[in-house]
């Protein structure tokens, strides 16, 4: 019972560190504007960690490779103490198990990233019908633009509908379930 609560503690705090880093990542990596009450938000809550990995962890090209690393160091951190919980013996595990978490969290991060973008597609399009001029409206359009350009090229709008949300869920629940899935269960059969 005890090890439920750490568990679900666990992957609550640690897995919504991770969403908070992962989402500063992208927002650098997209241009977002970071006047934006979320942005700021954001960027409060990570500094702690993220400025001083930034010191040891240079950027390339706008890549800001410390942010990236934190995060999957969180998911790394993450996989590990759930399997502690659960009283893996890893410390005599053989090096496919320790090649295996790495994995594993690689695909935490992967699977939490498609889903930042999914809900903030999803975000995006209710405030286009609901109310499209909020604070957060800008920041989302920065965000997606990069995946939704090239969809918007391509699928015309019906009728005034734009479509091209409707194709990205299609697409980004495709790839969670044809590529990310079957990877996260060879992961998890060393386990």
């Amino acid at each position: 019972m005890i090890a439920n609560a750490l568990n679900f503690l666990l992957y609550t705090i640690l897995g919504l560190f991770t969403l908070v880093v992962l989402l500063r990542f992208y927002l650098q990596l997209t241009g977002a504007p970071f006047q934006n009450p979320v942005s700021q938000a954001i960027v409060a809550l990570t500094n702690f960690a993220v400025r001083p990995l930034r010191r040891v962890i240079p950027g390339w090209r706008g890549i800001d490779f410390s942010t990236l690393l934190l995060a999957y160091v969180t998911q790394l951190l993450l996989q590990l103490g759930s399997l502690w919980l659960r009283d893996f013996p890893l410390l005599v595990a053989g090096n496919a198990v320790w090649l295996a978490l790495l994995g594993l969290a690689l695909v935490g991060l992967l699977k939490l990233s498609v889903y930042i973008f999914l809900y903030a597609v999803l975000l995006q399009a209710i405030l286009s019908w609901v109310n499209p001029y909020t604070p957060i409206s800008g920041l989302l359009e920065m965000l997606t633009r990069p995946l939704m350009r090239p969809l918007r090229k391509r699928i015309p709008l019906a009728g005034g509908l734009d479509l091209s949300p409707l194709v990205f869920f299609i697409l980004a629940e495709l790839v969670l379930i044809v590529i990310l899935a079957p990877l996260e269960q060879q992961f998890l059969m060393f386990f």
